[in-house]
């Protein structure tokens, strides 16, 4: 039988001292007790090894795209004999690990999350970008809520990182 749901109190505390940033564990352990944190850990590595392998593929291709169009360099921009960009996933491999070894996961998050903000402000940034130039131009896709929704997100994403500049300025800035 689990045990009896937590009041508020207890499970702000047991979230705010979560150890090295394992929120969701922390929650479940509070709810569901030992079980619960196990499954949800188990659920966040299944998580993060199929999220990581679709960026360590893609990442490859995106180096090897860049090597052929002459903005990175040449020796990525080729293909081994099963059409595999092997020298540039050697390439991410090796930034890969000397990331790893740069730091804690929570500062790899703030490094990675502050940079994913700010192309994330320039993508939605472009819809208004291409609308003030090519207004004519065919909308196969249309943004949802088209001025109000994009801006708004523009908006709190910028706060997100001024907020990561000024509390984490060691792990936000180099990523820009």
């Amino acid at each position: 039988m689990p045990p009896p749901p937590p009041d508020a109190a207890v499970f702000a505390r047991g979230i705010a001292g979560a150890q090295s940033d394992r929120v969701a564990a922390a929650a479940m352990e509070i709810v569901r007790g030992h079980a619960g944190a196990a499954l949800t850990a188990l659920l966040v590595m299944v998580s993060t090894f199929g999220c990581a392998n679709g960026l360590i593929l893609t990442g490859a291709r995106v180096i090897y795209a860049m090597a052929r169009d002459g903005v990175f360099f040449a020796s990525a921009g080729t293909l081994n004999a099963a059409s595999v960009p092997a020298v540039a996933l050697v390439m991410q491999g090796g930034w890969a690990a000397m990331l790893a070894f740069s730091g804690t996961y929570s500062q790899l998050l703030d490094y990675i999350i502050f940079a994913q903000l700010l192309f994330y402000v320039l993508t939605v940034a472009a819809v208004f970008v291409m609308r003030t130039r090519r207004p004519d131009a065919p909308r196969p896709y249309r943004a949802w809520g088209y001025p109000v929704v994009p801006a708004l997100y523009i908006v709190a994403a910028t706060a997100l990182m001024a907020d990561l500049l000024i509390m984490k300025p060691a792990y936000t800035w180099p990523a820009s």
